[in-house]
């Protein structure tokens, strides 16, 4: 995943395979997600930032051809067994101007320094009144500035206005730990998908136990 020059998961890609398919209830929880913000469709819906194309299968059962773009080549040498995969960055689609009738972006914002100039290449690809789907963790309640080991209690610092990347992380055997995470407060996501040409018209929030680890968003192409 991700759009950085160096793909942060090249080196743990075998690691994430087994960490991704093994994610139990929480994976469970990202798909019902996708899958109820998505709908069912036809036609390609590209996977941007697709890692081991480990989300495939949800738009596949929805009716779509589900086709994968991501950086790192080691994470699609997982992929390419579960959907076609071409390797580039999230920022410049390989892809022409409204050529694409949807695409989704999971688990995969906070793999990017820049992810509103990936919202603004799915503007630029989706058709008009293209879907897009976005499905990541929670920008108010999971990043660095948030201790989740007092669950259902969860503690917010004010790093929570910081949008550099950290590691830091109160799960010591996790993802953020091996490659990093960049913030995105929640109100610089909805901004930046707006500002992208891109009409919000969903919102979803998931998690245990009352606090929303998870947060979806539908949005079409406009014009």
């Amino acid at each position: 995943m991700g759009t950085t020059s160096t793909p942060a998961y090249d080196a743990h890609a075998d690691w994430y395979e087994g960490f991704i398919s093994g994610g139990g209830d929480y994976l469970r929880r990202v798909h019902a997600t996708v899958e109820d913000l998505l709908g069912p469709g036809e036609g390609v819906c590209l996977d941007i930032c697709c890692g081991t194309g480990a989300h495939a299968t949800v738009p596949a059962g929805l009716g779509w051809t589900p086709m994968g773009v991501d950086l790192s080549g080691g994470q699609l040498r997982h992929a390419s067994g579960r959907l076609p995969v071409t390797r580039g960055d999230a920022t410049a689609l390989p892809f022409v101007e409204a050529s694409l009738p949807a695409a989704m972006c999971v688990l995969a914002s906070t793999d990017m320094p820049d992810y509103p100039a990936m919202l603004r290449e799915v503007a630029r690809v989706l058709r008009p009144g293209g879907r897009f789907v976005h499905v990541g963790v929670h920008p108010c309640f999971v990043g660095a500035f948030a201790d989740w080991g007092r669950h259902p209690s969860v503690i917010v610092d004010a790093r929570y206005a910081d949008r550099t990347r950290s590691f830091d992380s109160w799960n010591t055997s996790g993802v953020r730990v091996r490659v990093g995470a960049w913030h995105l407060p929640l109100a610089d996501l909805v901004n930046a998908t707006v500002a992208a040409g891109l009409r919000l018209l969903r919102v979803a929030e998931a998690g245990p136990g009352g606090v929303p680890d998870l947060l979806g968003l539908l949005a079409v192409r406009e014009g």
